[in-house]
């Protein structure tokens, strides 16, 4: 799939992210050799996997036999730079990584955790979904929005101008308008 002149695959990087949280069902879904091999056979070559404080390792992979790179870490400093490097990004529900990851352009997954007490993060993504500007999954269905995914259809998101909104509040304080 997309091979170069030279016959080697261009890197087609999926970023997972689960942000500071403990997300250990996102982490085994992506670890499945049958998902790895779903993401292989659509064309992506390494999997990045961010698993915060999760308990569960996944299996690093050097990709010699011809499967998917996979590598792991726990933190880091910053994700923008494995967001920018992406070509799909899997995340968790919180809203920043949500938004950053739009802000970006980036095809996303969006997995909800369901053990998570009062998920009111499952709103944001269901209702950013139904706008197509993301897909939304559990653990439990990410093999199959990955293998039914039409990235094509995604609809790029545009942020509100919240300008109207905060010249209101500067007036109602009692500050003056520039």
């Amino acid at each position: 799939m997309g091979e170069t002149e030279d016959g080697v695959r261009p890197q087609r990087t999926v970023f997972v992210t689960v942000g500071t949280t403990c997300f250990d069902a996102l982490v085994r879904a992506v670890g499945t050799r049958d998902f790895q091999q779903e993401l292989s056979a659509r064309g992506y070559t390494h999997l990045v996997i961010q698993m915060g404080r999760g308990t569960y390792t996944p299996k690093k992979s050097d990709g010699e036999d011809g499967s998917l790179v996979v590598d792991y870490f726990t933190f880091s400093s910053s994700i923008a730079d494995y967001l920018r490097s992406a070509s799909l990004v899997i995340s968790h529900a919180g809203s920043g990584s949500i938004f950053e990851t739009l802000r970006l352009g980036k095809p996303l997954i969006v997995v909800v955790n369901e053990d998570l007490m009062d998920n009111h993060q499952s709103e944001l993504a269901e209702e950013l979904a139904e706008r197509k500007h993301l897909y939304c999954a559990r653990p439990q269905t990410l093999y199959k929005t990955i293998a039914d995914m039409d990235l094509e259809s995604l609809l790029p998101y545009v942020p509100g101008d919240a300008t109207p909104v905060a010249k209101i509040i500067n007036r109602f304080l009692g500050f003056l308008d520039d």
